[in-house]
């Protein structure tokens, strides 16, 4: 018997026969509803591939076009550290990567507890907490500063990211304008666009309009990242009873179709380029009228959009690290580890939203230090148990024998550190504790975060290229 094995906690919920039956809802819709297109040059591409185009802008897709895309799109996307070709963040197989939100309006402040408005140092102080923690993989800028003035803050936000972190960036932008802009930022990092190409550093976050629209603006992102050949999410957002049916399946359904369409004008504008299935599948919560982040229905969502991602072989975006609630309490607490926890079992492979508050309108850095520690703990849980001739021990059962015990046993000291050690939770008992300062756990919390704050350094960069970088940025103005 070959015990040399590993035993993994895994989810599943859709069967292949399952997956099909949703990938047939979707092809029916974009066969006979379809979508509209507000693009010239996506219009341009469809009606040359021989999709059907009616009404200026209605676009119905023939089933065999939708198969042809899905062939073409690879299903490994490698993104690398800055000025670099050493692969940071995998989007492959069951490789979970975690990184932060984008773009709130209010900070949560840890010195002082206040909420306000981002700013520019605010920016980089949580910049600073992605760098410093090894739990997550990529950064995306979470905050949209409110002392710029009349600056662009996306063009802005990057620049601040590519400055204080080497790690993988997913960014958002306004408009074509904004993303060629951004891409000679890491370009200039790159040592070129062609190294920028076979070492990306960066992969766009976007999204097509439920239901079944794609405005211009965001085409012409979806067409230029194709043609420059570098990764994208372009990710819907259906919300259920809102902009979707509400019903999970049916909401599904749709997104997938808007996902599908937006795969076939982006391999159609370059075969092969590289492309993460991702939905962001919401319910609105009909007594407040918001899109519900800490639900168990927005897991059950993201436990369908990774089995679709996973059945046509794309690599697959999702969420976690995020709550409902204003502040870092319980309720955010518990809402980090559900989703996690669904991540990490479901093998999403980039994982945004770490830190959200108040259903994404708010940044705490606290709740990222706090989900740090939970991916760790949640990942020793998900990387299973070895069934090997080592870990059953038997021979070192029979050497100790009834009665004896494993302290000392040279076995326990080689695998001990198995186990995972927490770095922010407590196991002190209470008189250890009150020694320490009985400090409850929002204190400890609170002391890290200010700590890496305060003390941490990125890996500068160099100074030829933040003056290529501030020349980029005052062109674009």
């Amino acid at each position: 018997m070959n015990y040399d094995t590993l035993a993994f906690p895994r989810m599943r919920m859709l069967d292949d026969e399952q997956c099909e039956a949703i990938h047939h809802a979707s092809l029916e819709i974009l066969r006979r509803t379809g979508v509209r297109v507000y693009n010239q040059d996506a219009l341009d591409l469809l009606r040359e591939a021989g999709a059907w185009v009616t009404d200026e802008n209605l676009v119905r897709f023939p089933p065999g076009l939708v198969e042809w895309a899905l062939q073409q799109a690879p299903s490994r996307v490698a993104l690398c550290g800055r000025g670099s070709n050493r692969v940071v963040a995998p989007l492959e197989g069951r490789v979970v990567n975690f990184g932060t939100g984008s773009d709130c309006p209010n900070y949560l402040d840890p010195r002082t507890g206040e909420r306000r408005p981002f700013t520019l140092a605010d920016v980089v102080d949580c910049i600073h907490v992605v760098d410093a923690l090894p739990q997550l993989t990529f950064c995306m800028s979470m905050g949209i500063p409110s002392d710029l003035g009349q600056a662009n803050p996306y063009r802005h936000q990057f620049a601040l990211m590519l400055e204080h972190t080497t790690k993988p960036i997913v960014f958002v932008c306004d408009d074509k304008a904004d993303a060629e802009a951004i891409v000679a930022m890491a370009a200039a990092a790159a040592g070129g666009i062609d190294a920028l190409r076979m070492n990306p550093t960066l992969l766009l976050y976007s999204e097509p309009s439920t239901p079944l629209k794609h405005s211009d603006t965001a085409t012409a992102k979806l067409l230029y990242m194709a043609e420059q050949s570098l990764p994208i999410v372009h990710s819907p957002a259906p919300m259920m009873g809102g902009t979707a049916p509400v019903t999970l399946a049916g909401g599904l359904a749709l997104g997938n179709a808007e996902v599908l369409s937006s795969l076939v004008m982006h391999q159609l504008k370059r075969p092969g380029a590289p492309f993460v299935y991702g939905q962001g599948l919401h319910h609105m919560d009909m007594k407040t009228t918001i899109s519900v982040y800490g639900a168990p229905e927005f897991q059950l969502a993201r436990v369908l959009v990774a089995e679709m991602g996973r059945y046509y072989g794309l690599p697959t975006w999702g969420y976690a690290g995020h709550s409902d609630s204003c502040v870092m309490d319980e309720q955010a607490a518990a809402d980090a580890a559900f989703s996690v926890l669904v991540a990490l079992l479901t093998g999403t492979n980039l994982v945004h939203d770490v830190g959200y508050l108040e259903a994404g309108l708010t940044t705490s850095p606290e709740m990222i230090v706090f989900t740090a520690e939970v991916i760790d703990m949640m990942r020793r849980f998900t990387d299973g148990v070895s069934l090997d001739p080592e870990s059953l021990a038997i021979d070192v059962i029979h050497e100790v024998g009834p009665g004896g015990h494993f302290l000392s046993h040279k076995h326990t000291l080689k695998n001990f550190r198995r186990f995972w050690q927490p770095t922010l939770f407590s196991r002190d008992r209470v008189g250890e504790w009150a020694a320490k300062g009985g400090k409850r756990l929002g204190d400890r919390l609170r002391e890290r975060t200010l700590a890496i704050i305060e003390e941490h350094e990125p890996e500068p960069l160099p100074d030829s290229v933040k003056e290529e970088i501030r020349y980029i940025l005052e062109q674009a103005e």
